[in-house]
């Protein structure tokens, strides 16, 4: 009938609603609702910021990289990792771990260099979007040599943030000007920034594997440690701060033990010569 619809037509749409609808089950939305609230707290980071209040703003950052611990571990628990979940993550972490970090320290104590302040902000935002580019540029990529051997290429994003507010954690711990200097903090930045990018191996969590007979050893050293966050939660992030850069260089050595382990056997003597070419070899072609 001109002007009206069909009963095959009038059902379509209502079979399409169907099928997205069953598509977004609560089970899928679960890794993809924690990464919402892991934007959402680096984001309040920046506002806390803005209202002068940094403790407030760095806890929603380090609050914003707990939560992005749990969406991927999430994800894969229930089965539900997904490619939108991906972009999501990378797009969440961009926003909590480069632009948040990055405009909390310029306003709280890179605003007093306009130009050199600003650039060192913008160095640390710019370059841990590009390592969260490269990161999903090499998703597919099969040689990888430091994921294949177990490590990070550079320094993960909610840890670079991390390693970014360690000036404030001193400054917060000690009462001290001398850490909110901000020509010091803008070199502390650029640091950062330039380990995120690097292709310095570092340490993953798969590849932090304690001896057996120091295993209650490092349980209990997780407990203090919370214990030590709970009442003293500054100096505790100095420590843990620092503990991590002297595992930069550790994480260096063992990836080349690894691959000095991995690399194949130096051919002996016998087996070169028998390799090489006897009088009577002729060339095939032009070297």
């Amino acid at each position: 009938m001109p002007g009206g619809t069909t009963a095959g037509e009038g059902r379509e749409p209502r079979t399409g609603r169907r099928r997205i609808a069953a598509g977004l089950s609560l089970r899928a939305m679960v890794p993809n609702a924690i990464t919402a609230a892991a934007l959402c707290s680096g984001l309040t980071g920046i506002r806390f910021a803005i209202a002068g209040d940094f403790e407030k703003s760095v806890q929603a950052v380090i609050l914003a990289g707990l939560l992005d611990g749990i969406d991927g571990r999430a994800a894969r628990l229930l089965k539900a990792q997904s490619r939108f979940g991906a972009e999501l993550d990378s797009l969440a972490d961009a926003i909590s771990f480069g632009v948040a970090p990055a405009l909390i320290v310029y306003l709280w104590t890179l605003h007093a260099l306009p130009s050199l302040g600003w650039i060192s902000a913008l160095a640390f935002a710019i370059c841990c979007v590009l390592r969260l580019a490269r990161f999903n540029a090499r998703l597919d990529v099969d040689d990888q040599p430091h994921k294949s051997a177990g490590f990070l290429t550079g320094v993960p994003a909610p840890l670079g943030a991390g390693l970014a507010f360690l000036p404030i954690y001193l400054w917060i711990a000690t009462t001290r000007p001398e850490f909110a200097e901000p020509v010091a903090v803008s070199l502390w930045m650029v640091l950062i920034a330039f380990l995120m990018i690097s292709n310095v191996p570092t340490l993953s969590w798969g590849r932090l594997r304690p001896p057996p007979r120091m295993r209650l050893f490092v349980i209990a050293l997780v407990g203090l440690a919370v214990a030590a966050l709970l009442t003293e939660p500054w100096l505790t992030l100095v420590v843990l701060t620092l503990g991590y850069l002297l595992l930069l260089p550790y994480g260096l050595a063992v990836y080349r033990k690894v691959r000095r382990q991995a690399s194949p056997a130096p051919v002996s003597e016998p087996e070169e010569a028998a390799s090489q070419p006897g009088p009577d070899y002729e060339p095939l072609g032009p070297s």
